[in-house]
């Protein structure tokens, strides 16, 4: 067996490439008794209850099983649900977890592009006319409980109605397969999708949460990631000429002689175009990506698709501009999630860009990631 994440984080610690940090070595402590639970793990699907799945029996599995929080009646936790605010080391440790994870049937993902996959599957299975009616939740959770015992999502946050349908009866069905699930997320679960549409129905996931998951507060004050060096000049402000002329350079610098094309890109149901790439780069406007009406989808495979974004008149946000806002949120966190180069002309520095109102909370992980983009670090090699 794999040492686990608790050695792992502290032989960063003792290296010099952490800070120590009593709530993050306890965040790893928990995940080492999970990873420890884990080993000779093997689900079976439709057996009653969570310690029959262990491959050792039910007397040996109660052995093993995992419960650092207290039990909700018979249930016992099935996972861990990691929050705290930006820059808190969440997904860090979650990698550390994942990479030395026992499991030979294991996925990490965030959590915008593992509902993209899920709707497309939804809507690939109602597509056919014979199951327009059919329930489509329990056979596609079976179907990922099959591929992943562990399932490990970066970044829960619900902003979508149809997510939010969607993921309480998926979830449940995935536990009740035997998945086991660790979760980050910037939010506590009862914050979640707090002002959002039908949110009655949505209820029922935070309370599979509570019961299911031990929720853990990653309550690190510093945002660690402020500290990295910043590099490459990839951040250019206020826009005007001179912006302009620089982003211009750079996507000449990283094109070289290739040819400039249009892009066009298959995503679900439609088809994004990109007027200028070359080479794994793409030239856009704000406007261009953030006022047109697309979706998590559009922007996974954008990133997918490009090593570098070369991106324009990023403007000052507002309450006023909530949907553009929430579109720019989620382009960052795709770039982000695909280590894909940002360089941009903004309105401000990354804290300046909305600095207040409804939707500032959300916008302060967005910040922090474009302040860590800018490392020199930072970037997929063409």
């Amino acid at each position: 067996m794999s040492d686990g994440p608790f050695h792992a984080y502290l032989a960063k610690v003792a290296a010099g490439d952490l800070e120590p940090d009593p709530i993050q070595k306890l965040a790893a402590h928990k995940l080492q008794s999970l990873h420890l639970a884990l080993a000779g793990y093997r689900p079976s699907m439709g057996e009653t209850g969570w310690l029959g799945r262990f491959g050792f029996g039910a007397k040996a599995g109660a052995e093993l099983a995992w419960r650092p929080g207290d039990a909700v009646g018979d249930e016992r936790r099935q996972g861990l649900y990691i929050y705290g605010g930006v820059g808190c080391g969440k997904s860090m440790l979650m990698d550390m977890f994942f990479a030395d994870a026992p499991l030979p049937a294991k996925r990490r993902v965030h959590f915008h592009a593992f509902m993209r996959d899920i709707h497309k599957s939804i809507h690939a299975w109602r597509s056919a006319a014979h199951r327009a009616k059919a329930d489509p939740i329990p056979r596609l959770a079976r179907e990922i409980a099959e591929d992943a015992w562990l399932l490990c999502l970066d970044e829960l946050e619900v902003n979508d109605i149809a997510d939010a349908l969607i993921v309480g009866r998926l979830f449940e069905a995935l536990m009740e397969d035997g998945v086991v699930v660790v979760v980050t997320s910037n939010r506590p679960p009862g914050d979640l999708y707090q002002y959002g549409l039908q949110r009655e129905r949505f209820l029922p996931f935070i309370d599979l949460i509570e019961r299911r998951l031990d929720v853990l507060h990653l309550d690190v004050r510093h945002d660690y990631r402020r500290g990295r060096d910043q590099g490459l000049a990839v951040y250019h402000t206020p826009p005007g000429p001179a912006a302009e002329a620089a982003l211009d350079a750079a996507f000449v610098a990283l094109a070289g002689d290739s040819a400039v094309e249009t892009a066009r890109i298959e995503v679900t149901g439609h088809e994004l175009v990109i007027g200028r790439t070359a080479r794994g780069v793409a030239r856009c406007r704000f406007t261009d990506l953030c006022d047109a009406a697309l979706g998590p989808a559009d922007y996974l495979a954008l990133a997918e698709r490009f090593h570098t974004l070369i991106l324009s008149d990023i403007p000052r946000l507002s309450p006023d501009d909530r949907n553009q806002a929430r579109r720019f949120v989620t382009l960052i966190d795709a770039l982000y999630e695909a280590k894909t180069l940002l360089i941009c002309s903004a309105a401000a520095p990354p804290d300046g860009l909305f600095p207040t109102g409804d939707g500032a909370f959300e916008f302060k992980r967005t910040a922090s990631r474009l302040m860590e983009m800018q490392s020199s670090e930072w970037g997929r090699h063409p």
